[in-house]
């Protein structure tokens, strides 16, 4: 059961709030924000001079109840750069609005942040992709907003953005070719892919007529998350990076007798976490060569 703290309707007053309690305990001014998707917390290892809130202690904010989701925000230094990380995510099968699953992003917005990071787990759709790959997104399909469950339905506050956002350059280009270019140098060509990611609401895992109709669409890996945060953040004039690690394949063929289970993904998770922090450790400590003349494109 949800508790009154996570109500679905979010007002400028609870941003206004939640910013305000965070400014007055943080002497951190962050630039660059990082959500950490399941079993992918320890990406805030590498902070310095950490300041850790627990969800439960910010006004307004909800709290984690997947596992694999710590539920803290750690804010700090990192690559000398001003960070904040959210060290598990809110997700619409757990009972939260979609404006409540996107809350912290607006909160980041007006913190100062200017590029956001998302990580996630997910299936792979793409025949070509293994357990294992670390796919950066150029693109997403959200299955959700075509039946109506968007995080941009109701009024539009022009504080935030404009009513229409383009979402055709959702993800920073910039970004994605300073990755492939890590990926690189790091010698991680042979599990670095690019692909199209499909959010699904979950909790239960795609049916296999669900997993070939996904292929069908284009999509090259499937999960329960991200796509809110990422279109809010473009919302907002963020400049958007998007990393998934492929946890699985999804079964296509039903004589198939694999099934998959969170537990393996938070063990695929763990196994591929080192390679995906030196990337994003990198990453931002390069951040700052597309940072003159800042877009979103």
């Amino acid at each position: 059961m949800l508790s009154g703290r996570d109500k679905g309707c979010c007002s400028f007053e609870d941003y206004n709030q939640t910013t305000e309690w965070l400014l007055s305990r943080t002497r951190h001014r962050p630039k660059i924000a990082v959500v950490c998707g399941s079993g992918l917390g320890l990406l805030a290892d590498g902070v310095t001079n950490k300041e850790i809130f627990p969800y439960a202690d910010i006004p307004n904010f909800p709290v984690s109840t997947v596992p694999g989701h710590e539920g803290c925000l750690v804010f700090g230094i990192l690559k000398g750069k001003s960070c904040v990380f959210m060290q598990g995510r809110f997700h619409l099968y757990e009972g939260y609005s979609l404006c409540k699953v996107t809350f912290p992003v607006r909160i980041f917005k007006l913190l100062g942040v200017e590029t956001l990071i998302v990580t996630n787990a997910s299936g792979g759709l793409c025949p070509d992709f293994k357990v294992g790959d670390i796919m950066l997104i150029k693109d997403h399909i959200n299955l959700p907003g075509f039946a109506g469950q968007h995080p941009l339905c109701g009024p539009n506050d022009e504080r935030f953005g404009i009513r229409f956002p383009c979402m055709s350059d959702a993800y920073s280009k910039d970004l994605r070719k300073l990755a492939l270019d890590i990926s690189h140098e790091l010698d991680y060509t042979n599990f670095v892919r690019e692909g199209v990611y499909c959010m699904v609401s979950g909790p239960n895992f795609e049916t296999i007529a669900e997993a070939r109709m996904l292929q069908v669409l284009g999509c090259d890996s499937v999960g329960m998350s991200t796509v809110p945060e990422v279109t809010v953040a473009k919302h907002c004039g963020l400049r958007v990076f998007g990393l998934s690690l492929i946890t699985n394949k999804v079964s296509l063929d039903y004589s198939s007798e694999e099934k998959v289970n969170h537990e393996e993904v938070l063990e695929i998770s763990k196994m591929r976490a080192e390679h995906v922090q030196m990337m994003l450790n990198t990453l931002i400590a390069r951040s700052d060569q597309l940072d003159e003349g800042i877009n979103v494109n």
